[in-house]
């Protein structure tokens, strides 16, 4: 981890985003939907990545918080409609990977391999898939096919 000061943090920025789509916010980021969304976290995610393929830090750094803004605002969004935010979206990642390293994190036995642990992996993602299925059929959510 790199020591330097505290300029406001994680805390700080959710605060900002929910100023921004407040009544005396921004008129831009007010408007904006899930789906209005799209395109600018695909641009983003591609200024990214090309950051990443770069190597250049502060880039890389500046690319990472334009994402992590995408991701704020989709969160603050489904909030103001009362479904999740992001306290939610960010222990639903911590169970997800904790369940995704049962080898780590569990009683399975260790994985030496990187490639052990993606078969892990993509098997556990299975059974997640298999299962919302299931859970959706039950309640009556999944579209006929």
């Amino acid at each position: 981890m790199i020591k330097r000061k505290k300029r406001g943090g994680l805390a700080a920025v959710v605060r900002t985003v929910a100023r921004l789509r407040s009544p005396k916010g921004c008129p831009w980021d007010r408007r904006q939907t899930h789906r209005s969304l799209i395109p600018y976290l695909r641009e983003e995610s591609r200024e990214l990545a090309e950051a990443l393929k770069a190597g250049a830090p502060h880039e890389i750094e500046d690319e990472l918080g334009d994402v992590l803004f995408q991701v704020l605002l989709h969160a603050r969004i489904a909030e103001e409609a009362g479904l999740f935010d992001i306290d939610d979206v960010a222990a639903s990642l911590s169970l997800k990977l904790r369940r995704r390293h049962p080898h780590v994190f569990g009683g399975a036995p260790k994985l030496k391999t990187a490639r052990e642990v993606l078969r892990r992996w993509d098997a556990v993602k299975s059974r997640e898939r298999l299962l919302r299925r299931k859970d959706a059929a039950r309640r009556g959510l999944l579209r006929k096919a």
